[in-house]
């Protein structure tokens, strides 16, 4: 939480959505298709609220961001464009998030080009940028920006990205 204190205000947005993933390239139990239900926290901060006392609107910060997640991610694969069962699983109708997607890839599968395999770390960096382009939309306080998003696949298993902006 150490950006939130330096950013002075801040807002969180929780939701969580059920998804399965795998993770071939780093063997052990993970490489079998598995699902999680995934629990998520989004922090905006500003250093001062907007003129009518928000960080940005609440209702639309909750709507966009749980509207992206549902859209791409609940009830979904996520998987890494190199793995072999993207295209199998496609052809059977199941949609399918691609994280290092090529050319060819979605609008909202762009966020994640750069990002080979949908670890939890990466969940959490693609929902950074997901959100970050929802806030840049919100009206708010001057320097509102996504600080801090959370992601949990299970009890134990947390990841924490915090975007820097210079």
């Amino acid at each position: 939480m150490e950006n939130v204190t330096r950013m002075g205000h801040a807002v969180c947005v929780k939701h969580t959505f059920e998804a399965a993933h795998r993770l071939p390239h780093l063997g052990g139990k993970c490489v079998n298709l598995h699902g999680h239900s995934w629990e998520v926290e989004v922090t905006v901060g500003a250093p001062r609220l907007s003129e009518g006392g928000t960080v940005v609107e609440f209702g639309a910060l909750k709507q966009g961001v749980r509207r992206w997640i549902d859209l791409y991610w609940d009830h979904a694969t996520l998987l890494g464009q190199a793995d072999p069962l993207v295209g199998l699983l496609r052809e059977t109708g199941s949609r399918v998030y691609r994280f290092g997607a090529p050319g060819d890839a979605t609008g909202a599968e762009l966020v994640g080009h750069d990002l080979l395999w949908p670890t939890v770390e990466s969940v959490a960096v693609v929902l950074a940028r997901a959100a970050t382009a929802i806030v840049d939309e919100l009206p708010g306080a001057q320097g509102a920006r996504v600080t801090r998003v959370e992601v949990r696949e299970t009890r134990s298993n947390t990841a924490v990205h915090e975007p820097e902006w210079f």
